[in-house]
């Protein structure tokens, strides 16, 4: 029994060697995701038709840069 519980064990450990189940980088992909739904709620509410609507969602995609952007024309660089 002990023997099986073993080679059970080591197979386990072959069959999962070298895949890895999650990832070691920062969580900005779901920071950024929450505020593009946030921002193209936002910009959305505000419109006034449906081609304004469309010109809010695609704003949403680029609020970062536009963010960054009025950073830097603030701080003279």
């Amino acid at each position: 029994m002990e023997k099986e519980s073993k080679e059970k064990n080591v197979k386990c450990v072959y069959v999962n060697k070298g895949k890895h189940g999650h990832s070691h980088g920062f969580m900005g992909g779901g920071f950024y995701g929450l505020a593009f739904i946030g921002a193209a709620v936002y910009y959305v509410q505000q419109s006034s038709g449906f081609w304004p609507g469309v010109l809010g969602v695609l704003k949403a995609l680029v609020w970062p840069a536009m963010l960054i952007y009025k950073v830097f024309t603030m701080l003279n660089m």
